[in-house]
Order: C-alpha cells, then structure tokens, then sequence
C-alpha cells in the first residue's frame, strides 16, 4: 500500500529588514538616481547631478532668496551646502574674478565641492530615527554637527531643473542664476568675515 505525503504549504522566511543606511543608499540612489560613495558613513557624489558651494550658515541663509523654492539646501553644523549645478565648481574662480572678488577669494570661506568631491548625505525626509542619531527626522536645528535638509530634494521630479546655473549655457526652465548666486554669496561671506573680526578682542602687549 502507497501511502501519500500531503503536500507542504512553503512559508517564505521572513525578510531581513533594510538597514537604516541601506534604506538611505537605496532613497538616495534608486529615487533620485544619486551616485553614492561605497562605505561609511553615506556620502553623495558631486559633480555628476550637482555640485555644492559650501558656506557659512549666516551667509547661506541670507543668499537663500537667490534660489528657487525646490533647490535643495543642507545644512551641517555651522555651515549651509547650496546644491549648484554640475560645473559650477568649475566656474567658480572666473566668477568670483569677474564679480571682483578675485582678490579676496581666499579669505571668503566660501568653498566649491565639484567634480570628484563629495557631501555627508543627510537622512532623507522622513526617515526614522536611527540609533545614535542626535536629532529626530525632520528636525530642523542640527546637533553635534549632524547633516540635516533644509530643503530636501524631491523625487520624481527632475532636480537639476531648480539648480543655479549659468544663464549662458542653456539654464532649464526658470533656474536661478548662478552668477547672481555667487555675488551674494561672496558678500555675505565678506561680511561674515569682517564681523568676526571685530567680535574678537583686541590682543595687547
């Protein structure tokens, strides 16, 4: 007599769930089509999508008007990275040249992350909390010198679109001005500057 084995129902095992930093990578590179730099901690490539001019907080935020509502802006600690368009980093010395801010440029603080640079990538809008993060998502007063969006990107929509470029070659749509980015920019670094200088107490022998 043959006896018959019923079949067995396959339960499929459980899911490992994403990593936090895995669900970040895949956010940042499958919803935004970002290049990211392989390791730890996440970091986006620059110079591909976007390039970054790097500032200080009070000179970002007085420049912000100079962007367009969906350009994307992350702040870390004490300074503001405005997300530029590819090439800007490029363009930056002539600019600064130009605008006749050539020969204070090195005492700007102002600085161009381009091509073969990269940005601490902060969490992406809605993320959860991660262990040792020290602040909630969504949060908009950054601790401890952590990467946060002021504005964050949007995905599904061509960010490039918003970013500042140079009018002379081919801006997307109504994209801000690079040009009229960086002479704001450039003055409120300068002011920065000239304001910390005189916030320091005076050296006596």
């Amino acid at each position: 007599m043959v006896r018959t084995v019923p079949p067995l129902n396959t339960v499929p095992l459980p899911r490992r769930p994403l990593d936090p930093d895995d669900r970040q990578r895949d956010w940042y590179e499958n919803e935004l089509g970002w290049r990211t730099v392989p390791g730890e901690p996440l970091r986006l490539v620059t110079g591909l999508r976007f390039d970054v001019l790097d500032v200080p907080v009070e000179a970002g935020i007085a420049a912000l008007w100079r962007l367009g509502p969906s350009s994307p802006v992350a702040v870390r600690g004490d300074r503001m990275r405005l997300l530029v368009a590819a090439g800007s980093a490029e363009e930056l010395p002539g600019l600064l040249d130009w605008l006749e801010w050539g020969a204070l440029a090195p005492t700007l603080d102002l600085v161009a992350l381009g091509a073969d640079g990269h940005m601490e990538a902060p969490p992406f809008p809605g993320a959860r909390p991660m262990k040792g993060d020290p602040l909630p998502a969504g949060s908009a007063r950054p601790l401890q010198g952590a990467a946060v969006w002021l504005r964050p990107p949007e995905p599904g929509c061509e960010v490039e679109a918003s970013l500042p470029t140079m009018p002379a070659v081919g801006g997307v749509g109504d994209a801000p001005d690079l040009v009229r980015l960086v002479d704001t920019v450039a003055t409120q670094c300068h002011r920065v500057r000239l304001r910390r200088s005189c916030a320091q107490p005076l050296a006596f022998s």
